[in-house]
């Protein structure tokens, strides 16, 4: 299912989304709410990690909060305006981890080597990235063609721009960079985060599945050999073993392509920095 950001007021969703706002009091009589904007969203949070946006509804959350959902609107005016400020509170948590467990780099000055490895920064930024999604799987829902404009997407953009400038990459590359990396971190958590769902939603667990339609591939396609000789060198070269048998096949699959992806395009970048202090050399 994919979920549009943005399709609340925009006014109210930005003024919530960057806390320019004053608490709305209750005008009717009876006591004073004890709810708050960053208590819905934090509850609404805590369902969609439990159960998926599918089961995400201003009831739900009420029912939560012990409240009904007519309560909730007071804080929050609608679903599409509750999606727009879980997905930034979310990732607020994943710029606070980041800013409190990294080490600062030096700028780089004058076409100098960058000695505190910046690229380093950058696999863990991608590393922390990918256990993120992993534990808010329903983030990845959101689509990124509307995104959502608030304060910890940028403080994420800001905090790998950062990296990428200090390192010496020119300001006009550094958003290219930033999309890729994210975007090749998406595309692939995506399958470790659908696989580490298949069994709760399939009833099947995944070694199962695999056992099962592995044998029947045998039996089908006797000459599997011939038909894919490449693959079947792979296979024999140990490409489709599981380093760790206690992790699901295709989460770790998509990890170790996620770390190949990501190391090409890294090497990528640091040609373009080389190109950038030979120039200014």
């Amino acid at each position: 299912m994919v979920v549009y950001a943005g399709q609340g007021d925009p006014r109210r969703s930005m003024r919530l989304l960057w806390r320019d706002h004053e608490p709305v009091e209750r005008s009717g009589p009876g006591p004073r709410a004890q709810l708050s904007v960053d208590l819905v969203v934090e509850t609404a949070i805590e369902v969609a990690d439990a159960e998926g946006l599918q089961a995400l509804s201003m009831r739900a959350v009420g029912e939560r909060l012990g409240r009904t959902a007519m309560s909730l609107y007071t804080y929050v005016a609608s679903k599409n305006e509750l999606v727009d400020l879980m997905y930034d509170h979310a990732f607020a948590e994943l710029v606070r981890e980041w800013e409190e467990n990294r080490e600062p780099s030096e700028p780089r000055v004058g076409g100098a080597t960058d000695t505190t490895g910046w690229r380093a920064e950058v696999l863990a930024w991608s590393g922390r990235l990918w256990a993120f999604y992993l534990r808010h799987p329903w983030t990845l829902e959101i689509s990124q063609a509307r995104p959502v404009l608030g304060p910890n997407e940028y403080r994420l953009f800001e905090a790998l721009a950062a990296v990428l400038h200090a390192a010496g990459l020119p300001a006009r590359a550094i958003g290219d960079a930033y999309g890729s990396v994210l975007n090749l971190a998406r595309g692939m958590v995506r399958t470790a985060a659908e696989a580490r769902q298949a069994e709760a939603v399939t009833g099947q667990p995944e070694d199962q599945w695999w056992f099962a339609r592995s044998a029947q591939l045998e039996e089908v396609s006797e000459d599997f050999a011939e038909r894919f000789p490449v693959l079947t060198l792979m296979t024999g070269a140990g490409a489709f073993e599981n380093a760790d048998p206690g992790e699901p096949y295709l989460e770790q699959e998509a990890w170790e392509s996620f770390q190949f992806g990501l190391g090409a395009l890294l090497d990528g970048v640091q040609r373009r920095i080389d190109a950038v202090a030979e120039g200014s050399a």
